[in-house]
């Protein structure tokens, strides 16, 4: 059932105030956190469509420069996820630590109007993935807390799911805006500030303060967690398991931002085009992110989780290899969508079985940093080598390591039973 094993561990799978038994298949904070999910990443993906764009041809960066700011973007969340997650488990209140990473990021939107050199806009961007950072951990506890372990990849799915809604709806909005607006950019950033400050909202009106149910065994006289009780969680043969495969298929997995620049050069697509590029990844999230993570439930997250890589690999050889065709662009956007269905909510529901309740989420802050740091090395690596050798030699060289990484994970995230 999980990525390394099927059984569970003990300790998280039978903790007192664990709901099982009938009920229903989806708590309704995953609900709200949806819901929150949604809202930013509306504000998050306006300014995410444009930036590649805005970096490149307005502010005149080299692909290097922007593979720094890309590394930047995606590598300071992975350093805070640790802290954010620990404090979360430290303080026993998940809200707070959410709530504090929600709104850092909303903060940084307007200040994007006055970055316009590279020192300031990485700094700019650091603050809001510090806040991204903050929350990610803390988010992902309260909706696996809240979830039976085998509804798990469900749970993940639909929360997935609304958060791509958002994804989905925030390039759109950047589209319409940029050619609605004399000053397109700047009209972008403002109202990406507004809609990230409703997210906060929500979350501070409609998220419960404290997990509901009865209290953990042992929760109030167990004194708060350390540093070392939460790094001790790598002992944990599964956990390093899953935490080393995120790191080492993250090397390989080239960003978003890369993908739709080289889909936009191989394909021909218009700069007035090019922010709806992220939505169509998003529709494909949108609709696969329910029914993978059921699948995942079901038939092993393991075969899930690979099958999700396998998808990106194809859509690397299409941008390498295929015809310029009509069908370039969907096909890509089909199987990138399909990619980030089969892997973004599967991995954390993994950990369900795997850590104690009283550190899941420090536990899902270590997986997501190792990948996250990972996705940052890959981010410098690659805007390196393009700028070195051209896209089309960074991508193959990608494309080859990612192939060599999904066999090693293959067989670490062998279960005991044989492969599934």
């Amino acid at each position: 059932m999980y990525l390394t094993d099927r059984s569970a561990t003990p300790e998280a799978d039978t903790a007192p105030g664990r709901r099982r038994g009938p009920g229903p298949k989806v708590a309704p904070v995953v609900l709200v956190l949806g819901t929150v999910s949604l809202i930013t990443d509306v504000s998050a993906e306006m300014v995410t469509a444009v930036l590649p764009l805005y970096l490149v041809t307005t502010l005149g960066f080299s692909p290097l420069g922007f593979g720094a700011l890309d590394g930047v973007y995606n590598g300071v969340s992975a350093l805070v996820q640790l802290t954010g997650g620990h404090l979360a488990d430290r303080v026993r209140n998940h809200k707070l630590l959410a709530g504090l990473g929600y709104g850092l990021s909303a903060l940084c939107k307007p200040l994007l109007l006055l970055a316009g050199s590279i020192g300031a806009l990485g700094t700019v961007l650091a603050l809001d993935r510090t806040g991204k950072g903050l929350r990610t951990a803390p988010r992902d506890a309260m909706i696996s807390l809240s979830t039976p372990v085998e509804r798990q990849g469900r749970a993940f799915g639909v929360h997935r799911a609304m958060d791509t809604t958002g994804a989905m709806l925030g390039p759109l909005a950047a589209f319409f805006i940029l050619r609605a607006a004399a000053d397109g950019y700047d009209a972008v950033f403002g109202v990406s500030a507004c809609v990230a400050v409703l997210g906060v909202v929500v979350l501070l009106l409609f998220v419960p303060g404290k997990r509901r149910g009865a209290p953990e065994e042992g929760a109030e006289a167990r004194p708060p967690v350390r540093v070392g009780e939460a790094l001790a969680l790598l002992r944990l043969p599964r956990l390093r398991a899953l935490a080393g495969c995120a790191a080492l298929l993250g090397l390989t997995t080239v960003s978003d931002a890369f993908v739709y620049l080289l889909l936009q050069r191989r394909a021909g697509v218009g700069e007035e085009w090019f922010t709806l590029l992220p939505l169509g990844t998003a529709v494909v999230f949108l609709l696969l992110a329910v029914p993978l993570g059921a699948l995942a439930d079901r038939i092993g997250r393991r075969t899930v989780f690979l099958a999700g890589h396998v998808g990106l690999l194809t859509a690397y050889a299409l941008l390498l290899w295929a015809p310029d065709t009509p069908l370039l662009v969907p096909a890509v956007l089909a199987l990138h969508g399909s990619f980030y269905a089969a892997t973004d909510g599967v991995l954390p529901a993994a950990l369900a079985g795997v850590v104690p309740e009283h550190l899941r989420a420090s536990g899902l802050a270590i997986v997501g940093t190792s990948q996250a740091l990972a996705r940052f090395c890959c981010s410098l690596a690659f805007g390196a080598a393009w700028t070195m050798w051209g896209d089309g030699t960074a991508l193959a060289g990608s494309a080859i390591g990612l192939l060599g990484c999904a066999a090693v994970a293959g067989v670490v995230l062998r279960p005991s039973g044989g492969p599934r």
